[in-house]
């Protein structure tokens, strides 16, 4: 593990395989929902593709929505890490900061909720769009810089308040702008990204940590603290969080901000960005040609 790296990949892969193995029902909520919305997304486009990797592969659910679509004539798994025990074998296992995929080999490269935990983003990014035929397409849904704001501000008041002092509980996730951003540095085509929130709600801060336990959704940061929290941490988070983060009826909120991201490996028929200089109208112009004048208003005074 690189001294910099911000996650213990070697845990994710610990608490993925924990999380498989317990196969709780309905702790698939947050990925269910975004395969539906990245199956929309495909929905909207008109190609149909040789070849399509579902890239984290687990549940399978993006699988079937990449096979539904029929905007793929194949479609392989690849399951991160490990096999998930509860589906027929994948076609292949990866980790997918390194992927075993040929420059030029794929023609749809879609992933779920898993990239945001690469430690190089920028370089799996570029990865992927080498391992895209050209134009090819790329869809992702990664965790958005919010996702769980109110459970890492009350983690922190709550160590505050007991210890004295907080180590980082909550994993920090990119904002919209960075990821695309980093979609142009990986050379990307039409890079797009936008984003969405889902907000669950819950009795308590432990039903909360109980479905992040289930989805293999707890912290892998490199740095956080090997002591265990004492109890009276979680009692009084709870208690922060009841009094902060709750609606009316006194359950709690807690925000999941999806990032969805797309980009196409360049090819020479894609739309191009105009050359600075080369419109044939100056602004100016555009709105002396206007009939709607100058101290004019809406209703045509």
């Amino acid at each position: 593990m690189a001294e910099m790296d911000l996650f213990d990949r070697t845990l994710l892969a610990s608490r993925r395989r924990r999380a498989l193995a317990a196969r709780t029902d309905g702790a698939d909520f947050l990925l269910a929902a975004v395969v539906e919305d990245l199956a929309d997304r495909l929905a909207a486009v008109t190609r149909v593709f040789d070849t399509a990797v579902d890239l984290g592969g687990h549940t399978g659910r993006l699988t079937a929505a990449l096979r539904d679509s029929g905007r793929a004539s194949q479609v392989l798994r690849a399951d991160l890490f490990l096999a998930d025990p509860g589906l027929p074998p994948p076609d292949f296992i990866c980790d997918d900061a390194l992927l075993p995929l040929r420059d030029g080999s794929i023609g749809l490269i879609a992933s779920a909720l898993s990239l945001q935990l690469v430690n190089d983003l920028p370089g799996a990014l570029i990865q992927i769009r080498r391992a895209l035929q050209p134009d090819g397409l790329f869809l992702g849904a990664v965790l958005g810089g919010d996702t769980l704001a109110e459970l890492r501000d009350c983690l922190m008041r709550a160590e505050l308040d007991v210890t004295g002092g907080a180590g980082p509980r909550v994993a920090p996730f990119a904002d919209t702008r960075d990821l695309g951003a980093l979609l142009q540095r990986a050379g990307f085509a039409l890079p797009v990204t936008d984003t969405d929130r889902l907000t669950v709600r819950y009795d308590s801060l432990f039903g909360l940590m109980q479905d992040l336990k289930a989805m293999g959704g707890t912290s892998v940061l490199t740095e956080r603290s090997r002591k265990p929290l004492p109890r009276a941490v979680f009692l009084r988070a709870a208690e922060l969080y009841a009094r902060d983060h709750a609606d009316a009826d006194g359950r709690i909120r807690a925000t999941f901000q999806i990032v969805y991201l797309s980009g196409w490996a360049p090819h020479k028929s894609q739309q191009k960005p105009l050359k600075p200089g080369s419109a044939q109208m100056r602004l100016a112009d555009a709105l002396a040609a206007s009939p709607r004048q100058a101290g004019g208003n809406a209703a045509g005074d």
